[in-house]
């Protein structure tokens, strides 16, 4: 297995006067259109100088050309459309095929449409984008980046279930996710940190959550599996469950999708707390039920993070990232008290300075292990993976 190599980040911002060319991000769902712009000069990508979200994409083919025309009136704020060298789009599934970004064809979103039921939520939605973007810029690229990219060198006793090999043959078998995220980490604390370039435990903490345990650079094991549902408790879905709960329900006269719609989006803190998926509104709650969701999320993290760092046989260090790890103050703590017995000790100061404004190392003096507080930046990924492939 080779070591990545991650470029040594560089402070510095883009020169003034003309606006600079660079990369458009953007990650296309159901109902919205998450969008970036990049700056790209000399093959680095700096962070984005227009960032937005655009709704109502569920109204249908209308809504979204609307979408398309006020993204770029925004970017034609301070950009024309000359200035875009690519369109890079955030997929959420490859597969065990894709290893790496690819420029889109009709033969690539075809191939693939067949994974459109390992991620029902995202997948179709990912590409219909693809798609609409390719039609409405012909003459740009259109790199397509995947979250199950940086999963791909997992080793097979992690990413096999025990179940025949014929099932294996189907492609059941554990991808990994939130791979963007992961990558963009390590990207930034490459330079910053000897210890993240050792044995990296990574929490992404949102409405999606998992965890990953990483080895110089590559991911060595994940919380998610086979769809984005498994593993953590997260803010609508249900993460690791006993199978036999989906059989007693067919059996109770549940239908698949009613089952789908329970586990992805009635579950986790949802269903728990039965008042919010939103850490913020449990937090501010006093209802016992509020206060137990957070609990029972707390205790997962903290177990699921025992398992990874017995696969990394140790840690050095220990990121934060994603909604609630770059913003829960005391989420930060009461994981660092859960694995106090490592050594992990955090500066209370510098935990509470860090908002997810910047990038911010939160361990106290006598700490055994960094601990790190990294805002998520999976658009400025994805332009580092178009930069890369089309040699920018």
């Amino acid at each position: 297995m080779m070591t990545p190599s991650f470029p040594a980040v560089k402070p510095k911002e883009p020169e003034s006067g003309a606006a600079p060319a660079g990369v458009l991000s953007v990650n296309v769902g159901s109902s919205s259109l998450k969008f970036a712009f990049y700056p790209v000069r000399q093959g680095e990508v700096f962070p984005a100088t227009e960032v937005g979200t655009l709704e109502g994409l569920e109204a249908g083919e209308a809504a979204f050309e609307a979408a398309l025309k006020s993204l770029f009136q925004r970017l034609g704020a301070e950009h024309t459309l000359e200035h875009v060298l690519a369109v890079a789009h955030r997929v959420v599934h490859g597969g065990g095929v894709y290893a790496g970004s690819v420029l889109a064809s009709d033969e690539v979103l075809q191939d693939l449409a067949r994974f459109n039921p390992l991620a029902p939520l995202h997948q179709p939605h990912n590409l219909a984008g693809v798609a609409r973007f390719r039609a409405a810029l012909p003459e740009v690229p259109q790199v397509i980046c995947f979250d199950t990219a940086f999963h791909q060198e997992i080793a097979p006793t992690e990413t096999h279930f025990a179940l025949p090999d014929h099932l294996l043959a189907q492609g059941i078998r554990r991808y990994g996710f939130h791979g963007l995220s992961y990558q963009h980490v390590c990207h930034m604390l490459w330079s910053r940190s000897q210890a993240a370039q050792g044995r990296l435990l990574m929490a992404h903490l949102g409405n999606g959550a998992s965890l990953c345990a990483a080895r110089a650079g590559q991911s060595c094991a994940t919380t998610m599996g086979f769809t984005a549902l498994d593993g953590l408790m997260m803010g609508t879905r249900s993460g690791a469950l006993d199978p036999g709960v989906v059989l007693y329900l067919l059996a109770h006269g549940w239908n698949a999708e009613q089952i789908e719609h329970l586990l992805y989006r009635q579950s986790g803190l949802l269903g728990v707390s039965g008042l919010s998926s939103d850490m913020r509104v449990l937090r501010a709650s006093d209802d016992a039920r509020a206060r137990f969701a957070i609990e029972a999320f707390t205790a997962r993290v903290i177990r699921e993070s025992g398992a990874l760092i017995a696969v990394l046989r140790g840690l050095d260090a220990l990121v934060f990232t994603g909604g609630i790890g770059e913003h829960d103050i005391q989420l930060r703590e009461d994981v660092a008290q859960g694995l106090a017995w490592l050594g992990v000790e955090l500066d209370q100061q510098a935990n509470q300075a860090a908002r997810g404004q910047a990038i911010m190392a939160i361990h106290g003096a006598q700490s055994k292990v960094e601990v790190w507080v990294v805002p998520a930046d999976e658009g400025r990924a994805t332009a580092r993976e178009a930069v890369q492939l089309l040699g920018l």
